[in-house]
């Protein structure tokens, strides 16, 4: 056998002896208090931090009571401290017109790359997302953490003034409802205004229409936030929960959840510092253009670039990766990837959405929401959603992490 053949199978086979997939949150039967919808951020230190809904509830954000678990592992995820509860994450369940302490879900993660602090979006209080109205709707809450995850503080309310009064006061009109995009908040890794680098935040809005998403961004780490492409033209119109991430050339991409596969739109830029530009119009990527596809689903996943090295050559190259259920239905969640190598493979939204290889299979097992991040020791560590000992009729899934590498996902084209 070849020596690089050898060498290959040392890489595929690695993750599975050196470190085993954990349960960080566990559902262990229907009459548990379930969990759902994953987070997790690397810190600058190396370390990471999940979270999770604790639904008390039983069901999506604005139903009732949840609150928000971490847990924290200091050994690129081979060992996990226990399951700590932040007192100002813990909800009430008061579904009171104009109370947003009811509870916090779904959300969204950061850790600045320069220093201790992170940041934690959420949606808030209630109602339900499909039942909201203009003058009755669901917050978004606001936490920061200047220890690397271990204390929390907040929640700031910051729906109104950051989403709701912007919109109303734009040619889209007034909504009746917004979800920030949960899982991943994502940091530029180019572009620094002042002391932070850039963040981008996506999320999903409802009128009397039709949903629609946004990207936000923020150059003072979330204190203040604007819409990329402003308030009067969505980059995703009929689109449903989304994530966003920097292409190579600094463009932004976002990436929508649909039936069958996902959208998705680029946000070029003008001048970067200003945020000038505009967004493309939407593509959908599925089956028909060898896109990532969603059999019989649609779910929430997660996008994300690293720098890989390309093994037929040793050239370094981007790599995109796109997390979902490859189906039938919500299970089997997947990875699909895409070189960017060459500018013409992103130039358009069109472009990007064609044209995928994979998928690699994480789990055979019903799953449905994923996300990532990339850890100090080159891993990816993935973090979804499994029926591991039930099934979902306790309104909850068991949160699994397990660390991957891009050999193994890439079946060792890349590194």
């Amino acid at each position: 056998m070849k020596r690089n053949t050898i060498l290959s199978l040392l890489w595929l086979l690695l993750p599975f002896a050196a470190n085993a997939q954990s349960e960080i949150f566990r559902t262990r039967t229907t009459a548990d208090i379930p969990y759902r919808i994953p987070a997790i951020a690397t810190t600058r230190t190396g370390a990471l931090v999940a979270v999770s809904d604790y639904r008390y509830c039983r069901s999506d954000i604005g139903a009732g009571r949840i609150d928000l678990h971490f847990r924290q592992s200091l050994d690129h995820g081979k060992t996990w401290g226990n399951i700590y509860q932040p007192v100002v994450m813990i909800g009430d369940g008061d579904l009171t017109k104009g109370h947003q302490e009811a509870g916090y879900g779904d959300a969204c993660l950061v850790a600045d790359r320069t220093s201790d602090r992170m940041l934690l979006l959420s949606c808030s209080g209630g109602p339900l997302f499909g039942y909201s109205t203009i003058d009755h709707h669901q917050g978004m809450a606001r936490f920061y953490s200047d220890d690397g995850g271990q204390s929390w503080t907040g929640p700031e309310y910051i729906g109104e003034e950051t989403i709701y009064q912007p919109l109303a006061a734009g040619k889209y009109g007034p909504i009746k409802a917004w979800f920030v995009g949960s899982g991943r908040i994502f940091q530029s890794r180019t572009l620094r205004v002042g002391k932070y680098y850039r963040l981008y935040c996506a999320g999903v809005s409802r009128n009397d229409k039709e949903n629609a998403n946004w990207v936000i961004y923020s150059d003072d780490f979330g204190q203040s936030w604007q819409f990329l492409g402003g308030v009067d033209v969505s980059p995703v119109p009929g689109g449903d929960e989304p994530k966003c991430e920097e292409l190579p050339d600094g463009n932004i991409l976002i990436s929508s959840r649909a039936w069958g596969g996902r959208f998705y739109n680029i946000f070029t830029f003008t001048d970067r510092r200003s945020a000038q530009g505009s967004w493309g119009t939407k593509a959908f990527s599925g089956k028909d253009n060898g896109g990532v596809e969603a059999n019989q689903n649609a779910c929430n996943g997660e996008v994300l670039i690293l720098p890989v090295v390309r093994a037929s050559d040793k050239k370094r190259v981007p790599l995109l990766l796109q997390s979902l259920p490859l189906g039938p239905g919500r299970s089997r969640v997947g990875i699909y990837w895409k070189e960017l190598s060459d500018p013409a493979s992103y130039a358009t939204p069109e472009a990007l959405a064609a044209n995928w290889s994979g998928p690699y299979e994480v789990t055979k097992l019903p799953s449905a929401y994923s996300t990532m991040t990339l850890q100090h020791n080159s891993q990816i560590g993935f973090l979804y959603e499994e029926e591991t000992h039930c099934n979902t009729s306790g309104g909850g899934y068991n949160i699994v992490y397990r660390p991957l590498t891009i050999q193994q996902i890439t079946s060792a084209q890349y590194r």
